[in-house]
């Protein structure tokens, strides 16, 4: 069973555009330098063959895991504004703040921006929950308190 890289719609073109990068024009840049670093002669002791096949072997590395990441991609919308779910956007009251969160999956996942994996301490403290509700979240420090405001 394939599993399911939950993402939103513009992570989704983001892995597409990045994909397309890679296999457009980056390949055609790595396949210079290798071009090039051959005409060098004498393989064996060439350093900017060695670099190139790396590179080559690190750029086919990266393009596989963006096929994968593709293809397993199930476009996240939260149907249910009353439930906290993948895709929603959650208000949330922190020690007198609101904050926002966009719960998503693994491979978007910005905290820093507002998106937090579904995986994630507070993403899973997070789902199946509703507005009003006060969720406890286990860090280092302690446990910190979020009460839900809104869900969008």
């Amino acid at each position: 069973m394939e599993k399911k890289n939950y993402l939103t719609q513009e992570g989704l073109e983001k892995l597409k555009k990045e994909l397309d990068y890679l296999e457009n024009t980056k390949r055609k840049e790595i396949s210079q330098s290798l071009k090039k670093a051959i005409s060098f002669g004498d393989l064996s002791e060439n350093a900017a063959y060695r670099e190139a096949k790396d590179a080559q072997a690190f750029l086919q590395g990266r393009i596989s895991e963006l096929r994968n990441l593709i293809n397993s991609a199930e476009i996240v919308t939260n149907q249910k504004k009353d439930i906290v779910g993948v895709g929603s956007k959650i208000t949330l009251l922190f020690e007198k703040e609101e904050i926002i969160f966009q719960i998503i999956g693994n491979t978007e996942s910005d905290p820093l921006n507002g998106k937090i994996s579904l995986s994630a301490p507070l993403g899973k403290a997070l789902l199946g929950k509703r507005e009003g509700d006060i969720v406890n979240v286990e860090s280092p420090g302690g446990i910190i308190k979020y009460k839900i405001l809104k869900i969008e």
